[in-house]
């Protein structure tokens, strides 16, 4: 995705989520999708059931991508990144839970990932913008995971030629979430998350994109590791 790190928004086309005190479970929201067609249309903060009412999730809901190809934007975003306020070096089991502020920077978890997308058919949005306000985005038709059993295994196929961004998640597809204290990547002759600030991702070999690294500040040299004033 080229050098543009600095916003990771990875988002899910899910009904936008919906604060809500249903009564019957019937009315539960799955997902973002059913909180917006319940009337709420502010992107925020909301409560979904995508597994029934024993097992609440709070999401932040987006509503506010609009595009032909995503069904007019009601997403839910899985992960972002924005000001490097929440630490991603984090272990497997850390990564398989939600952490950080569903309103501002924050992972939903590896369990929370697989409970959500593994039932239904979802898409999947990568937005990435700048220091200097340059946006671009990457669109993928199908996106889901594993569960535990298989290393929260990564399927996102289907890449759409819209936005800019490019396909940096080809080479990841098929691969198990690996960790500093968990390998699992396809690098035979060692591990890609060699040491901690990496952060966890579905790495192959080794990577083509890392959204969970190390936070960067404006003017980092990618090339040496240095960073200017």
């Amino acid at each position: 995705m080229g050098t543009m790190m600095v916003y990771w928004s990875l988002a899910l086309l899910l009904p936008l989520l919906v604060q809500s005190l249903p009564i019957d479970e019937e009315d539960l929201p799955i997902d973002c999708e059913d909180v917006f067609r319940n009337g709420s249309i502010h992107s925020g903060v909301y409560t979904i059931y995508p597994v029934g009412q024993e097992v609440p999730m709070e999401v932040y809901c987006d509503m506010g991508c609009i595009d032909n190809e995503s069904n007019e934007g009601h997403w839910t975003v899985i992960q972002r990144r924005m000001d490097g306020s929440v630490n991603f070096d984090r272990t497997y089991s850390q990564y398989e839970e939600e952490f950080g502020e569903k309103d501002g920077e924050y992972w939903l978890g590896l369990k929370n990932i697989h409970l959500l997308t593994y039932g239904a058919k979802y898409m999947l949005r990568v937005d990435l913008e700048d220091f200097e306000g340059g946006k671009a985005s990457a669109l993928y038709g199908t996106f889901f995971i594993e569960p535990e059993s298989d290393g929260y295994r990564l399927h996102v196929i289907d890449f759409k030629n819209v936005g800019g961004a490019g396909d940096s998640l080809a080479n990841h597809n098929g691969n198990k979430f690996s960790t500093f204290d968990k390998d699992q990547d396809s690098f035979r002759w060692g591990r890609c998350n060699t040491g901690h600030q990496m952060g966890g991702f579905w790495f192959h070999y080794c990577m083509d994109a890392n959204p969970n690294a190390l936070y960067q500040y404006k003017n980092y040299v990618v090339n040496d590791g240095s960073a200017q004033d």
